[in-house]
């Protein structure tokens, strides 16, 4: 939420690259699957969605630059401004829930464990739960600013945007400790192109709820 202000003035302009493995995705769900994506920016992956047939989604982003853009550029989608931390769904009322690149936006180790929480109360019983977002990578320019925003961030991976945005990159064993109340259905590495056009390492996990 903190960072309202920057995705709001980058809506119009931005375009997101990192691929949705739609293809995975629909693999363990029918659709009639009701599906959330927090964090929507302008609707992208739930209109890759709704041209494989599924019809139940509901986006939700506390960008309104983001939310308009999307309702102009797909009107069919339910799109929904996001106006605190919590998600305004009942629990146990969504088959699946997606972060796409959702994590990276958050630094606090405490900020992104609440956002799980909240994704397993409104996920049904063995939900499925996809991510898709970045790992920490070794090249000299990375490693640089990790060590140089460590200090004030106090974790390693969070780095400053000279545009204003402050984002993570992920180590696999913050990972793992995270995503602890889910078994895992799929873990890949993967390489992306960041929305400035630089490569970075990164990873989908499709996860099932455990209890």
């Amino acid at each position: 939420m903190e960072q309202k202000d920057y995705w709001n003035n980058v809506s119009e302009t931005k375009q997101f690259t990192t691929p949705f493995q739609a293809g995975e995705f629909s693999n363990y769900l029918n659709l009639n699957a009701v599906i959330l994506d927090v964090g929507c920016g302008y609707g992208r992956t739930l209109d890759e969605l709704h041209h494989f047939g599924y019809r139940h989604l509901i986006g939700m982003d506390f960008s309104q630059g983001m939310i308009e853009r999307g309702k102009q550029q797909a009107p069919y989608l339910d799109l929904r401004l996001k106006k605190d931390a919590g998600i305004d769904l009942p629990d146990h009322s969504i088959d699946a829930v997606i972060l796409f690149a959702v994590l990276t936006c958050i630094r606090s180790n405490e900020e992104q464990q609440a956002l799980i929480s909240e994704m397993n109360r409104v996920l049904k019983p063995a939900g499925i739960l996809y991510i898709n977002d970045f790992l920490i990578n070794s090249d000299e320019r990375n490693q640089a600013r990790y060590q140089k925003f460590e200090a004030k961030y106090g974790i390693y991976g969070v780095f400053e945007l000279p545009e204003g945005a402050v984002l993570r990159h992920h180590s696999e064993k913050w990972l793992k400790e995270l995503l602890a109340d889910f078994s895992t259905l799929k873990y890949e590495r993967l390489t992306f192109t960041t929305m400035n056009g630089h490569k970075s390492n990164g990873f989908y996990f499709i996860g099932r709820k455990l209890s």
